[in-house]
């Protein structure tokens, strides 16, 4: 596969100094909002996924010169944006992707290091990579495109639960079969929660794989609702039995009680979709879209939100600046697991819809022009961009 992820950023580890702790500068980012994110997996047919990760570059394509002190999300960060304390301890999380990550495990140890958290290796019962069927060898092919995507899906759930056990599940490729097939893995090897990173274009065959592979009562399913902002659904977080994730942006904000503001991102993927009813726990009084919307709930995605993974892989960086709904999924699905309630799920997001009163409503922002409809404007309520909201806490999850 043609490597899509040159050039990167250039992050020298001194200038991730702040990475677990509290950020050393105060208010927004010191980077200014220039520069492109771009996809690190190129768009494709119905009937394969491509993965939702972003990376950012500078507007000419060169690599970025981070400052010195930069104030990134690491774990301190994302606790603090969304009150997560305490929780439950040596949950497992699942993430299902394609393609293999040779350098996942020396990588993850690198971001915990420097994160401040212990280390989570195969050899400590932590970390655990296997193939679609379950086994520790052979692995699928390596692709650097999906392995960025990877180094995110761990680095993030690692972020959002650092006391959470981490199962990868590499899918032979990109296919929605053997996707499916690595979640009914992950599920067959008892984790508590499962992160899909990915999606593709609705078709006839969306249903059948929905029940195939994405119906788990007891285990929640989480999965990215896309980077196109405003578009049609993207599978599999169009499917009633998964709990779709969308995007928001993240900055600094002292002037506020909580210590942040956010909105939602104009990328975040909201659509209305063509195959699957509207499900009992979304409102049918939403008339403009007669079927089932996505997002569910929403935490942040933003690219420019500066959230940093470690990955050596096929790229000429080590330390990148990576955003998209593939962040925002994997924190959902760390944060699932810490609050400690992952049975309690059926085999949807209902209890999300239950449990709203824990949801910080997003008013703000929108992914597309609709009119200023609530299918991609930010609004008081359930909107399509950011769903109920973002967490207050681990009660509502």
């Amino acid at each position: 596969m043609r490597r899509l992820l040159v050039p990167l950023l250039s992050v020298a580890l001194a200038g991730l100094g702040v990475l677990g702790t509290e950020p050393a500068i105060a208010g927004p980012s010191p980077l200014p909002p220039s520069g492109t994110a771009r996809d690190a997996c190129a768009a494709v047919p119905a009937g394969k996924a491509r993965c939702l990760a972003q990376y950012r570059t500078s507007t000419s394509g060169r690599r970025i010169n981070l400052p010195q002190v930069i104030q990134t999300l690491g774990p301190s960060q994302i606790a603090s944006a969304y009150g997560l304390h305490g929780g439950a301890v040596g949950v497992t999380v699942a993430i299902v992707g394609a393609f293999s990550n040779p350098h996942l495990e020396k990588d993850l140890a690198v971001y915990r290091k420097q994160a401040g958290l212990p280390a989570c290796t195969r050899g400590n019962g932590c970390l655990r990579i296997v193939n679609q069927r379950g086994a520790s060898a052979p692995l699928p092919p390596t692709d650097p495109d999906w392995g960025l995507e990877a180094a995110l899906d761990v680095d993030a759930v690692s972020a959002a639960c650092p006391a959470c056990k981490i199962l990868v599940v590499e899918a032979d490729d990109n296919d929605d079969v053997s996707l499916g097939t690595a979640v009914n893995t992950a599920v067959r090897l008892k984790a508590a929660v499962v992160s899909n990173s990915y999606g593709g274009p609705e078709y006839t065959a969306v249903r059948s794989l929905a029940t195939r592979y994405y119906r788990h009562p007891g285990v929640p399913i989480v999965a990215s609702s896309g980077d196109d902002g405003f578009e049609p659904a993207s599978f599999p977080a169009s499917s009633p039995t998964v709990i779709s994730v969308g995007g928001t942006s993240l900055t600094r904000n002292p002037r506020t009680v909580r210590g942040w503001s956010e909105s939602a991102w104009e990328s975040g993927g909201s659509g209305c979709s063509a195959w699957f009813a509207k499900p009992a726990f979304q409102s049918r009084r939403l008339t403009h879209c007669p079927t089932r919307t996505s997002t569910d709930l929403s935490v942040v995605a933003d690219p420019y939100s500066n959230f940093a993974v470690y990955d050596t892989f096929g790229t000429p960086n080590d330390w990148l600046l990576v955003g998209g709904t593939s962040l925002s999924a994997p924190l959902v699905a760390g944060m699932i697991a810490r609050a400690g309630h992952a049975k309690s799920y059926g085999a949807s997001a209902a209890r999300i819809y239950q449990h709203r009163s824990w949801f910080r409503d997003i008013t703000s922002g929108s992914n597309g022009y609709c009119g200023g409809d609530y299918l991609c404007t930010a609004r008081k309520g359930y909107d399509a961009p950011t769903g109920v909201g973002t967490p207050r806490g681990l009660r509502g999850l």
